[in-house]
């Protein structure tokens, strides 16, 4: 498979971008000494099934970003205790926070796994929690109620007031804070069920959304953002041909699986023809992910502090990072 294609960037653009730019080899040596923690096999259960991950693209790209990350939560821990000194406030753990955005199919998941399995295995063991946002949409009968059935993962199909004050209450150290869990089986919230979330060193927040802002009032009232949580950001990216071919991958994969369990809400495709489910999914991509990803989620790929540029075959080509 391919790489994208390198379009070297002019003098000019080089010297306002906010990134710096690293090639695959240029990000891999960043790894310097970072001892490797995860087997091959515990390396292959953390990858989403439609996903790919080899062994050898965590130490090229995930054991880097773990050694970037340990600067930042080291940094973000002596401020901490800098302003609660200055504040004379009691000293409470304040977790450092990393979000995770990027398109449906492009591996958000995989990506969230494998960083928490990492960051867990720092010499000083930190405990490391993980909370998608899937679990902050709406019921369907809410968004069927509402007439978002269509546009479920576009922000207004989230409670974002809920996902607001559960990441205020985690910034703020509570204890044992509930995030409302959903399920891809049965394509809705699960009523009742919970995770819970305990003065963690880091939580991962991972999303399509979680980068996204909106337009600031007229009034300059303070409106926060999931956004104004994250204390570090990854973006991960694919060009959309790329992304289309691997959610019809996907999908028609789940098809032969996860969609013929008679509890799925997907359960009708499994009987379709071929033809018939290809149809069905290329109308879900064209219909509702796409529009998704142009409208809402490609334009915050700029607000992220670092950005995962995927080629064709699922490996990381390109490492973008904010500078500092």
């Amino acid at each position: 498979m391919n790489e994208p294609a390198q379009v070297a960037p002019t003098e000019y653009e080089e010297a306002l971008s906010p990134y710096r730019v690293f090639t695959r080899e240029q990000w891999a040596a960043k790894r310097a000494d970072t001892p490797m923690t995860l087997t091959t096999d515990e390396v292959t259960k953390l990858k989403s099934f439609t996903d790919q991950l080899s062994i050898e693209e965590v130490e090229a790209i995930y054991l880097p970003i773990s050694r970037l990350l340990s600067f930042y939560v080291a940094a973000q821990q002596n401020l901490s205790r800098a302003s609660q000194a200055f504040l004379g406030a009691t000293d409470v753990k304040i977790p450092f926070v990393i979000g995770v955005a990027g398109s449906v199919a492009v591996g958000k998941s995989t990506t969230s796994r494998v960083l928490q399995a990492l960051l867990s295995r720092w010499s000083n063991t930190p405990k490391v929690s993980l909370v998608t946002t899937d679990g902050f949409l709406f019921p369907n009968a809410y968004l069927e109620r509402e007439g978002l059935m269509k546009k479920k993962g576009f922000p207004e199909s989230y409670d974002a007031k809920a996902l607001l004050r559960f990441l205020a209450d985690v910034k703020a150290g509570k204890r044992h804070v509930k995030a409302p869990l959903y399920s891809h089986l049965v394509y809705d919230v699960m009523p009742g069920e919970t995770a819970e979330v305990d003065r963690p060193d880091i939580l991962i927040v991972e999303g399509l959304n979680v980068l996204q802002t909106g337009r600031p009032p007229r009034d300059g009232k303070a409106i926060p953002y999931v956004s104004d949580y994250f204390d570090f950001s990854i973006f991960i990216d694919a060009e959309e041909d790329v992304l289309e071919r691997w959610y019809l991958e996907r999908f028609m994969r789940l098809r032969d699986t996860a969609f013929r369990d008679p509890q799925s809400y997907f359960r009708r495709y499994a009987e379709k023809s071929d033809f018939e489910a290809m149809k069905t999914a290329l109308a879900l991509w064209y219909g509702i992910n796409l529009v998704n990803l142009r409208d809402n989620i490609l334009p915050t790929r700029q607000r992220a502090t670092l950005i995962l540029k995927k080629g064709d075959n699922h490996r990381i080509a390109e490492v973008s990072l904010r500078r500092v």
